[in-house]
């Protein structure tokens, strides 16, 4: 056997390794979550930072936005005290497993096709910010299995949300996606407020699945 292919050989089984030590498990998971259901246990639970607001409904998101959101909170993407410290205290390993846990814990799927029409102003609105292009036309199905779904969520927090986008040079508060930056800095509050109340008023995948210990 040749070196390079030893080596060759030698680097597959490795990053096979790598591979399956971060494959998903829900069952793992879910023993991992303890540390979540304080507040995403909790059906209508509501958060006061940065403002009083509902804590998102996670269950039913999928696996890869559960891993990217919390790997934006362990980087300081997401500048959230709490969520960040959380989050930096997980191994790639264990997002994972939170990820497949939650994504396990889908409510029904969402109506296939468009959902029903939204008003003008908001439809208009919707269409200014381009935002069906990435979470998909029903607003439960996004493009890449990295983004949220969006329909459903609690609009308070879809509303603080989409504000964090807004915000600059905050130590505390403030999310770093251009992207979603680019979409939210040209709206006022009143007309983000517009878009996440209808957004909050679609069929939704998304729920709270209470800890047995808050029922």
């Amino acid at each position: 056997m040749t070196k390079p292919l030893s080596a060759l050989i030698a680097l597959t089984l490795v990053a096979g390794f790598a591979a399956s030590a971060h494959a998903q498990d829900a069952a793992a998971g879910e023993k991992k979550a303890a540390m979540c259901i304080g507040c995403h246990g909790i059906p209508g639970y509501q958060a006061s930072f940065p403002e009083i607001h509902k804590v998102p409904m996670i269950s039913g998101q999928g696996a890869k936005y559960i891993v990217a959101a919390l790997t934006a909170y362990k980087k300081g993407e997401r500048k959230h005290p709490t969520m960040r410290a959380i989050a930096a205290s997980l191994s790639d390993q264990d997002m994972a497993d939170l990820g497949a846990f939650y994504e396990s814990n889908a409510g029904a799927p969402a109506a296939a096709g468009a959902p029903a029409p939204a008003p003008a102003d908001v439809a208009a609105l919707l269409t200014k910010g381009n935002c069906a292009s990435c979470h998909g036309d029903n607003f439960s199905k996004p493009i890449d299995p990295s983004y949220p779904k969006l329909a459903g969520q609690y609009a308070d927090y879809l509303f603080v949300a989409l504000k964090a986008y807004q915000t600059e040079k905050n130590p505390q508060v403030g999310r770093g996606n251009a992207i979603m930056a680019g979409m939210a800095k040209p709206f006022s509050h009143a007309e983000l407020k517009q878009i996440a109340g209808y957004l909050a008023s679609l069929p939704s995948e998304l729920k709270t699945v209470p800890e047995s210990r808050f029922r």
